[in-house]
């Protein structure tokens, strides 16, 4: 079965902040000896991702 694919649309900041917060993650799971594989898989993805811009148009009422 495939497993399902989902994308995530950050601004500049909120990229910065993820990839911070994950680092943070890694770091407390290594000064505890735990595993960080899944940490660090999802870490390079979002480190890697392309930037593509998007328009958004908000409706107002």
């Amino acid at each position: 079965m495939r497993s399902k694919k989902y994308h995530v649309y950050f601004n500049s900041d909120e990229r910065r902040l993820v990839i911070k917060s994950l680092n943070e993650l890694r770091n407390k799971l290594i000064s505890e000896g735990k595993y960080t594989d899944i940490i660090d898989e999802v870490l390079v993805k979002v480190a890697n991702t392309k930037v593509k811009k998007i328009k958004v148009i908000s409706k107002s009422s």
